[in-house]
């Protein structure tokens, strides 16, 4: 129903959805997924014929630069490649990465598909548990890292071989049995013919959020590069002379997606910031670098917005396009950038199990509706279904989900190693809960479990947060379901506030009046906690299940 609602609207979007050609698109890319591909020539060998093509602008918190080529990093790439096959890495098998933001990074990633082998990313804030159970599940050769989370792995049990980068302060001593990555490179040759593999190899292993159990492994083959070319091209609008940055970690999913693979896919130099995300570092860069094309998620955009208007105006103009990924993004983030950044922002949807696949495409002209998540990327055809796998109607609330069968651009078959189908009746079911309106556009109402049932009535705690969002008190809130004896559930909300303002009863009592007046009688937040700061994934996901399991008792 989503593509023949969109191909209804008679746009230039419903054009480039009724042609997609997945055999058609696949021959965007240098090789052939039949037999011939390699991800290391699809996102550097390919543009390092160009010997001054910039791959990467890598800027860090105490001032440091380095630009580097495309041509440096074949090099580079290459040196890894043969460090790899020296021991023992063969194609297939798993490299893991655990690294901050810096050119030795991508040295890593690219290598490893060089050699043919399979990258594993491991954020830098895991613990060793974390660590652990990744490391466990991929059975991976070698873990990448630097002095800095190297201490981590000494609690890991049967941790493979392990080797360190000479951090730019300088050479460190190294443990017995670690690698010295740099003393290694220098003696490997930069000659290194890319392995050859085919679209069903694997190029990426990731991992779930593990919000709801343990983390469950996410094989990613070599053909997702078509799905994520469309994104970078259709969603992100991403244009050959854009300065893009995207400021998700390549630690996760939307990083290494789409910081990482994607733009350098198109040829695209990429932006590395190896430092924290503060407002003052982000204005800096945007002005500094000329960044143009910006992506990121709404945890980071609502600290733009708490730090004021008066910060925002010194790149005020700057930016063509802003792409927000990882929660649904709040309307008033959206009325915010449009009047102080005078920057469009869309919401995108995905998950690390399929990508991008609902987003409001910067490069392909449709109506943007604040408060949806827009449409069906290219691709996929994105359905509503109810608990019996029954396609909806619009405007009732169901499970989104991916119709396999028409959605060429659909790559993910199923976990590691788990043998529960991922695919039933023909549908992945995303397990987040939207309605389809008639236009076409999917809007989000929350995780199916985070869906807040009271006095009979669903409430999604996107709407409410986004209420009390539209308050200037308010810099960031989570909204769950407590339960009532009364009435099923009534809303209860913890919020963040804006340096300024201090919680009381008079404070909760206008919050609440201003989301009855803004929202509706039956779903204003019955109680209101003023907190901090909110349980989030690493990642930046707000983990509404903790405050919703905290309430349970």
């Amino acid at each position: 129903m989503t593509r023949d609602a969109a191909l209804a609207t008679g746009t230039a979007y419903a054009d480039a959805y009724r042609a997609f050609d997945f055999a058609k698109a696949a021959r965007a890319l240098a090789g052939d997924l039949a037999a011939n591909v390699n991800v290391c020539v699809e996102c550097c060998d390919r543009w390092a014929g160009d010997p001054g093509r910039l791959a990467l602008r890598w800027r860090d918190a105490d001032g440091r630069a380095k630009d580097v080529t495309f041509a440096a990093l074949r090099d580079a790439s290459a040196r890894f490649a043969n460090l790899l096959v020296r021991l023992g890495v063969r194609p297939g098998d798993r490299v893991a990465g655990m690294l901050p933001r810096t050119p030795d990074l991508l040295t890593v990633i690219l290598g490893t598909w060089r050699a043919g082998a399979v990258y594993q990313p491991l954020f830098t804030a895991f613990g060793p548990k974390a660590i652990e159970h990744r490391l466990s599940t991929s059975k991976a050769k070698l873990v990448v890292t630097d002095p800095a989370n190297r201490a981590k792995l000494d609690e890991v049990p049967n941790a493979p071989d392990i080797a360190v980068v000479t951090p730019a302060a300088g050479p460190q001593p190294m443990r017995a049995g670690d690698i010295d990555l740099a003393a290694e490179l220098a003696r490997q040759s930069t000659d290194f013919a890319p392995v050859p593999r085919s679209g069903d190899d694997l190029f990426l292993l990731m991992s779930t959020s593990g919000t709801t159990g343990l983390p469950k492994g996410v094989p990613v083959p070599i053909k997702a590069l078509v799905a994520f070319r469309t994104y970078m091209t259709g969603a992100v609008d991403l244009r050959p002379d854009d300065v893009f940055w995207n400021v998700a970690d390549p630690g996760w999913a939307y990083g290494l997606y789409y910081a990482v693979t994607g733009p350098l896919m198109l040829g695209c130099a990429t932006t590395f910031y190896d430092g924290p995300f503060t407002v003052e570092s982000t204005y800096r860069l945007i002005e500094e670098l000329g960044v143009v094309n910006l992506a990121g998620s709404p945890t980071a955009f609502r600290l733009l917005i708490a730090a004021g208007p008066e910060a925002a105006a010194r790149v005020k103009g700057k930016l063509r396009v802003v792409s927000s990924a990882g929660e649904p993004l709040n309307p008033e983030v959206i009325r915010w950038f449009n009047e102080h950044l005078a920057a469009p922002i869309g919401d995108h949807y995905g998950q690390t199990e399929i990508a991008m696949v609902v987003n409001n495409h910067h490069g392909l002209p449709h109506e943007m509706r604040i408060g949806s998540a827009g449409f069906s990327m290219p691709g996929f055809r994105m359905v509503v279904l109810d608990d019996e796998d029954r396609e909806l109607p619009a405007n009732v609330p169901g499970v989104l989900a991916v119709d396999v069968a028409k959605s060429p651009a659909m790559f993910f078959t199923g976990y590691l190693d788990e043998t529960t189908p991922a695919v039933r009746n023909g549908y992945y079911r995303t397990g987040d809960t939207v309605e389809l309106e008639p236009s076409g556009h999917i809007s989000f109402v929350g995780r199916s479990d985070d869906v807040i049932t009271s006095s009979g009535y669903r409430i999604g705690p996107f709407d409410v947060e986004s209420a009390l969002l539209e308050h200037p008190s308010v810099v960031e809130t989570a909204v769950v379901g407590k339960p009532d004896p009364e009435r099923t559930e009534i809303v209860k909300a913890f919020v963040v506030l804006k340096p300024g303002y201090a919680g009381g009863p008079e404070l909760e009592e206008e919050l609440r009046q201003h989301v009855r007046k803004r929202l509706s009688a039956h779903a204003y937040p019955r109680e209101i906690a003023f907190v901090a700061s909110l349980p989030k994934t690493p990642s930046g996901k707000i983990q509404r299940f903790i405050l919703r399991n905290a309430e349970k008792g």
